[in-house]
């Protein structure tokens, strides 16, 4: 069942994210969130770092995917390249 609190923004923008919320989520201090606002909506979403694993899963599925795509390695590195130069 979802936890619902209330809260409001300090004068520098800051929310604390009510206590019996944190401990539900398992939120430490020095997570990190995306936050998306539309309208008079703000919706937090933490982030982590994926694992080793997790990660190793991502390449794969990317490999996979430019694999069926029919993409050659030095075409994805001429990407890359082009991709760098446009910062």
């Amino acid at each position: 069942m979802s936890v619902i609190e209330t809260t409001k923004m300090s004068s520098k923008g800051q929310v604390v994210i009510p206590e019996n919320i944190r401990k539900k989520l398992g939120l430490k201090t020095g997570t990190q969130f995306v936050v998306v606002g539309d309208k008079d909506v703000v919706i937090l979403k933490s982030i982590s770092t994926p694992s080793m694993s997790e990660f190793d899963q991502l390449i794969k599925k990317a490999k996979k995917q430019a694999k069926e795509a029919g993409l050659q390695e030095s075409e994805i590195k001429d990407f890359l390249a082009q991709a760098r130069e446009k910062k």
